[in-house]
């Protein structure tokens, strides 16, 4: 009871504070070119400087800082328990909507912490890292706002950043770039759990695989991940709450009736950043198309923020979805990597624990047994329930104590420890995620026949 009326005045006493807090300048509604943005940032940054760390994560082709803004209660490090959650914009530097509101996420933010209670707890509970522009060399490249193709949707060096990633099902040969190795690093220095990258030119939230092989399921014109349900989840929850995203928005694109889809399912696509998060660094990551014109005028920027302010919002809470907590051994030290996964969900690169011993595993409601693996022991089997109702901003936490004696040999953590070749080559075509549901023949065979 004490602890419980202590937090209590604490997020009383931060509702107060927030009253208190210096104001950012309202951020209009135009777009914001590099000096402009930097401005903001830096003045973000040094008005909220207890719940914000800017840093530039490295630079563009042409010299640009990569700026990420964090939010949290802990900004500047990691704190156990604590999820890390990011967005990343423009990547297609001619689409620009995504870098517009992530700029206004930020100031939302920070203006709303102790403001109001949603924001607040959110930030109490979650480390949100914001990169509003992968791409500032294209986007500064654009001369004339255009709603299709224009030179800015590469970088600096004439390279599309969502086609530089190492691809798990093929060879990638190109030359990565310096925003693409930029973001390799930065997924090395920190736990991230879930992500979105914002892009334009369609209304639809995509999920992974953008590509694939047999193995997961491409001869039904569909590559689907073995955590399938949590991802289709995501989209639903970022794409449902933006009236827009339902059915033919975009004349002359598909129908996405739910406003979600898998990626392969509309086009394969080989190096894309969110099959890199997903399958080398752990992350869950989907990718938002927010609007038809990649780049529309600028007095449509309101509209757009305020049909994706909730969405952005609830997107984030689904970070703590699932089950997290640490893995000890006997004696009560966290042990670093240890694969943690789902028995019948085994990810091609296992995933394990950080070096806290932290793992985080995204899951839909449900009764799950969960394989830890040590190597050089037996597996250890525990079976966890994650509720219907989840908890206020928190995944379900379970610690496990590995049953062993003796000390392990040290292994150096990494979390991108999986070779970086073409993994699912070999994949058989086993899961019953690949088999095809009665609405996946049919629209196979409607484009069979009317194609």
């Amino acid at each position: 009871m004490e602890v419980r009326a202590c937090a209590g005045k604490m997020d009383f006493a931060r509702l107060w504070l927030g009253l208190l807090l210096p104001l950012v300048a309202t951020l209009d509604f135009s777009y914001h070119h590099q000096e402009e943005m930097e401005v903001f940032l830096k003045n973000v940054a040094q008005n909220y400087s207890s719940i914000t760390h800017l840093h530039s994560i490295g630079k563009s082709v042409k010299g640009r800082n990569l700026w990420v803004l964090v939010v949290g209660r802990s900004p500047k490090e990691h704190r156990i328990g604590i999820p890390e959650f990011k967005y990343v914009a423009n990547m297609h530097g001619d689409e620009t909507v995504g870098r517009e509101l992530l700029l206004h996420l930020i100031e939302y933010l920070v203006t709303h912490d102790g403001k109001d209670l949603e924001v607040t707890n959110l930030i109490n509970n979650t480390r949100i890292h914001i990169m509003p522009s992968m791409n500032p060399d294209g986007f500064e490249a654009v001369r004339k706002p255009d709603c299709f193709y224009s030179n800015g949707r590469e970088n600096g060096n004439f390279y599309d950043l969502n086609r530089n990633f190492p691809d798990a099902f093929e060879f990638n040969n190109v030359s990565r770039q310096p925003e693409t190795m930029a973001v390799m690093e930065w997924l090395k220095t920190e736990t991230f759990v879930l992500s979105a990258n914002l892009h334009g030119g369609a209304l639809v939230a995509s999920y992974p695989f953008d590509n694939g092989v047999p193995g997961t399921g491409t001869l039904h014109s569909r590559s689907l991940t073995p955590d399938d349900d949590v991802f289709q989840y995501l989209a639903n929850t970022y794409a449902s709450r933006n009236p827009n995203m339902k059915g033919d928005q975009c004349k002359n694109k598909m129908n996405f009736p739910d406003g979600i889809t898998n990626g392969y399912s509309w086009y394969p696509l080989k190096g894309g950043m969110q099959d890199y998060n997903y399958i080398w660094a752990q992350c869950f990551e989907i990718t938002l198309e927010l609007s038809c014109c990649k780049y529309p005028r600028e007095e449509k920027l309101s509209t757009f923020w305020n049909l994706n302010k909730a969405s952005l919002i609830e997107y984030i809470k689904q970070v703590h979805l699932g089950v997290k907590g640490q893995v000890f051994d006997q004696s009560g030290n966290p042990l670093p990597n240890v694969i943690v996964e789902v028995q019948d969900r085994k990810h091609i690169c296992p995933y394990k624990t950080n070096k806290f011993g932290e793992y985080y595993l995204l899951l839909l409601p449900g009764s799950y047994t969960l394989n830890v693996t040590v190597p050089g022991h037996h597996p250890h089997l525990t079976k966890v329930i994650i509720p219907q109702k989840s908890q206020d901003f928190s995944a379900l936490k379970k610690d496990i104590l590995f049953p062993f004696r003796g000390q392990l040999d040290p292994v150096p953590v990494s979390n991108l420890a999986c070779p970086r070749i073409p993994l699912y080559s070999n994949l058989p075509s086993h899961s019953a995620a690949t088999k095809p549901s009665l609405f996946l023949f049919l629209v196979t065979l409607f484009h069979i026949l009317f194609k």
